[in-house]
């Protein structure tokens, strides 16, 4: 069934079941349903029928859902935008989607002539108003139609979209509620941890409406606030857990973290970094009645296409944990140097063909053309990451490269150097991901002043770290900024990053 049919059919047969929580705020299905068609209904009244993305502002407010299920029963794609983000990245977002409007579920924080702006007054008039409505369900996007475009780093120091159709998210809902082992009926509550420009947090949020459950968001805040978290989460009822490693490492720093905590929880997921053995056991251990899904993928392929149920076989195994067997509509392909097959168990480049890929990123035919292309007849995307098969499991290396994850985030170092390299102080800069335990931990900055007498000290770096961070948000900030002369090359005369690479901390 289509998930916007699926929405609308909990609405009208459980009007009243909560479809999302955040702090105080509860949304029932029939306010999603209803306030998501009157947004449709302002688009359709007010935007040509062209397919146009439409950028979606704010945070975890509920609005954020009702503005996404708006844009697409009006056929237009939405692009999710956090407030976390700074300005920079947020005008290079919508200026570079040419988007024709903007809804903003906050105050958004810069002026832009680029889309008109709907504040927050306004969309709060739209929501309760009856003068829109009832769109017609022709307008709805398409199998074939880009549903969402989520922005990601990208090598030029520009964000780059991804295009994901609603054939892409049907694919991967209809093989992750299974595996999120939630039976036909079940209307679960599932925890929201990722910001929605994440797309780790399509699993979560699909999942919960596809089953007619409920989603419970953490913010930004409250994540800071162990104490706060920590309350929110014995409250919650969830039994599914959407998160990276990075914030199971987090919670597992307090002993409180256990199932006495969280007594309904039967399930976590985790996506978009390396878990490690040692978080995995902790989990099995303070956790017995849950499960640890393993699962990996990329943007360009809808999220996850991989999984494996986390036993404490492999848990206490020393090799690194796998990511698991391939979907079931899609293939994974190992391909070495020069394009060919690699051999069961060799290294080589993960390739993903089948119905999770992408059609590619949004107005930049240049770079879709780069790694995406037909393999044996089927959409396929190379991913840059490494890895290998054994007897169909797949095992994750890290990046061909200069792509990391760090704390579940997708940072291209090139984004980072080039942003530092605007910078007016700066000749040039090498950006180096800092590992510890198999991962990223943070990233370190080698710089070139333009000038010699500038201030090299901590304080110098404190005031560059200040100006990146008008460009670019808090996780892709480098940790350690070290000012250096020149820059050691190797034979092909290019920059040695392994050289630079001793002297990181």
């Amino acid at each position: 069934m289509n998930i916007l049919d699926r929405i609308d059919r909990t609405a009208s047969l459980f009007p009243d079941s909560i479809a999302h929580i955040h702090r105080e705020q509860r949304m029932t299905y029939k306010e999603l349903a209803d306030t998501s068609d009157r947004i449709a209904g302002y688009l359709a009244a007010h935007l040509e029928n062209d397919h146009s993305p439409v950028v979606v502002y704010g945070h975890k407010q509920s609005e954020m859902l009702s503005l996404f299920l708006g844009c697409v029963k009006a056929g237009h794609p939405y692009i999710p935008v956090d407030s976390s983000l700074p300005s920079g990245r947020v005008e290079d977002i919508v200026t570079g989607s040419g988007a024709h409007l903007l809804f903003a579920a906050e105050q958004f924080p810069i002026a832009t002539s680029s889309c008109p702006i709907i504040d927050p007054d306004e969309l709060a008039f739209l929501f309760g108003s009856d003068e829109y409505g009832h769109p017609d369900p022709a307008l709805r996007v398409r199998e074939e139609d880009v549903y969402y475009i989520i922005y990601t780093s990208g090598s030029t120091g520009k964000p780059k979209g991804v295009q994901i159709t609603l054939h892409n998210l049907h694919s991967f809902i209809q093989w992750a509620v299974p595996l999120a082992r939630i039976r036909e009926g079940e209307h679960p509550r599932v925890l929201n941890t990722a910001a929605f420009s994440f797309d780790l947090s399509v699993m979560d949020t699909y999942i919960a409406l596809a089953t007619g459950g409920t989603l419970v968001s953490t913010d930004k805040p409250m994540i800071a606030n162990p104490k706060e978290l920590f309350s929110a989460l014995s409250s919650s009822g969830v039994s599914v857990i959407v998160c990276t490693p990075s914030f199971a490492d987090m919670c597992l720093a307090d002993a409180s973290f256990s199932q006495d905590l969280m007594r309904d929880l039967k399930t976590f997921l985790f996506c978009g970094e390396t878990l490690s053995n040692r978080t995995a056991g902790d989990l099995l251990d303070r956790f017995p009645q849950a499960e640890v899904i393993n699962l990996y993928g990329p943007t360009e392929a809808t999220v996850s296409v991989t999984a494996v149920d986390i036993d404490r076989t492999l848990c206490d195994r020393p090799d690194p944990l796998p990511v698991g067997r391939v979907k079931p509509d899609c293939d994974i392909l190992i391909r070495d140097a020069s394009g060919g097959a690699a051999p069961d168990g060799e290294r080589g480049e993960i390739v993903i063909a089948g119905d999770s890929v992408s059609i590619g990123y949004y107005n930049n035919p240049e770079g879709t053309a780069k790694v995406f292309g037909p393999v044996n007849g089927r959409p396929a995307y190379r991913t840059g990451d490494e890895g290998y098969l054994l007897d169909g499991m797949l095992y994750y290396c890290g990046r061909l490269d200069f792509q990391v994850k760090l704390n579940g985030y997708r940072i291209e170092t090139e984004d980072v150097e080039n942003n530092i390299r605007s910078l007016h102080k700066v000749a040039n800069a090498v950006v180096l991901p800092v590992y510890a335990g198999g991962k990223v931990t943070h990233l370190s900055a080698f710089v070139i002043l333009r000038d010699s007498t500038e201030d090299t000290s901590l304080k110098g770096a404190i005031a560059l770290k200040k100006e990146l961070r008008k460009q670019l948000p808090e996780y892709m900030i480098p940790k350690h900024i070290l000012f250096v002369d020149h820059f050691p090359v190797n034979a092909n005369g290019k920059i040695d990053r392994k050289a630079l690479a001793g002297e990181v901390r």
